[in-house]
């Protein structure tokens, strides 16, 4: 991996997806209109025929496919990945929907300089099928959040989370539309921060212009603001 940032340089970024790669398309389109200040060097999918690659295609970014199932186990397929995206030499790799859990020896390459953003309001509900968990659990609030990635999974430290209120008549699909929506906002937000050269993680946690983050990171906007 390349050098911490300096907030003048443009950055490079490597996105890793797995499917539809709405995620994806956000990072793509504030690239292109320079609320972003980087470029997309490369999206790498561990599927093949997936809605993320032909967006890639159409933003005339670099898309492959590493196809984990050809790999007799998880390492292997990590050490060919983690290859893969150091010959791109990018400041910042971005998890947009990889539904791969990462080996301890990827994430250490690429630590402090690897994101992610999940469906709930860590550290509530890691792992999959946030949004109807947090629904059966009665929470009245649900949300995202960009964290750094460590090696436990949905553990590393929380830079960001978007905050909307579950209504009595949402399902778990409706939910995560809106959630989705706030996604598209704070992922990138986030990635920019980075580029400026405001947010490192240090000693595993999370600082933004030289200020500790707290455990949920900073809270973009209120339950409140959003109904």
């Amino acid at each position: 991996m390349s050098q911490s940032l300096t907030g003048k340089e443009k950055a490079r970024l490597v996105v890793l997806i797995s499917g539809g790669g709405s995620n994806l398309q956000s990072f793509i389109d504030a690239c292109e209109n320079k609320f972003l200040n980087a470029e997309i060097a490369a999206v790498i999918s561990n599927k093949a025929n997936v809605k993320g690659l032909e967006r890639a295609a159409n933003a005339n970014i670099p898309n492959i496919v590493i196809d984990h199932r050809g790999f007799d186990s998880r390492e292997e397929f990590d050490e060919e990945l983690a290859t893969l995206i150091e010959s791109f030499n990018p400041h910042l790799v971005i998890l947009a929907g990889f539904m791969r859990i990462l080996t301890a020896d990827f994430v250490a390459r690429f630590l402090g300089k690897l994101i992610n953003i999940h469906p709930s309001l860590l550290p509530a509900y890691p792992g999959l099928h946030t949004h109807q968990r947090a629904i059966d659990a009665g929470d009245n609030e649900a949300g995202a959040t960009v964290h750094f990635v460590t090696p436990e999974l949905d553990g590393g430290p929380s830079v960001l989370q978007a905050r909307v209120p579950i209504k009595s008549n949402d399902s778990a699909e409706i939910l995560a539309s809106r959630v989705l929506t706030y996604e598209h906002q704070i992922y990138p937000q986030v990635a920019q921060w980075f580029c400026q050269g405001r947010l490192i993680m240090k000693e595993g946690i999370a600082i933004l212009d030289g200020e500790f983050l707290g455990e949920n990171g900073i809270i973009f906007g209120t339950t409140s603001e959003q109904k």
